[in-house]
């Protein structure tokens, strides 16, 4: 009795500590969710009042990808969005910025499809359903962003390695109805 006892708690303490040292190793291997690789509008203080202004809108989603482009103290806006009204909140909230003078709104608004909705919902589960990717859907603004045009996929973003790039490109190509995926992941390491 005493030494099934013992072998029943020898157990329980080595899968104990399997699953903490898991639970450790996932923590550390993954990027807080708003890291991002080298910025080269970083330099200035105005590319971070962009940056936090963009970021801060409410309606941003998974499935927007708003990108920007500082240049003296004009601002070029790039990028996808789902809702005709987010590129002009980004907009708005960039002119707001003191010290930018000129905003060039070059967002792309995607056109509204039932069709691109499902493609969207099955990506998302698709990419952040997986394992190995579902720390980048952590936070409010998810690193892997899914542009969904046309049945055509693109993935932009973030992630750590070139490993987690290629995961999301294979777990994207595998969702039924779409025609085309364009992986432009940029990652870390």
């Amino acid at each position: 009795m005493q030494s099934r006892l013992n072998t029943f708690v020898t157990s329980l303490l080595v899968t104990g500590l399997a699953l903490l040292s898991l639970w450790v190793g996932t923590a550390l291997a993954g990027s807080p969710p708003d890291a991002r690789p080298s910025d080269p509008n970083s330099g200035s203080a105005l590319s971070g009042q962009v940056r936090h202004e963009l970021v801060m809108l409410p309606w941003l989603s998974v499935f927007d990808n708003l990108e920007y482009q500082v240049n003296g103290s004009e601002v070029t806006l790039t990028g996808q969005v789902t809702q005709p009204f987010l590129k002009d909140e980004a907009e708005d909230s960039v002119k707001r910025i003191a010290g930018v003078t000129q905003v060039v709104n070059q967002i792309e608004v995607l056109p509204l499809s039932p069709f691109d909705d499902n493609i969207r919902r099955a990506e998302y589960r698709a990419i952040y359903g997986d394992p190995s990717l579902s720390r980048y859907g952590m936070g409010t603004l998810p690193s892997i962003r899914i542009i969904v045009d046309n049945g055509h996929v693109t993935l932009a973003g973030v992630v750590d390695t070139k490993t987690d790039s290629e995961i999301a490109n294979i777990r994207a190509n595998g969702v039924p109805g779409v025609f085309s995926v364009t992986n432009e992941l940029r990652y870390t390491r």
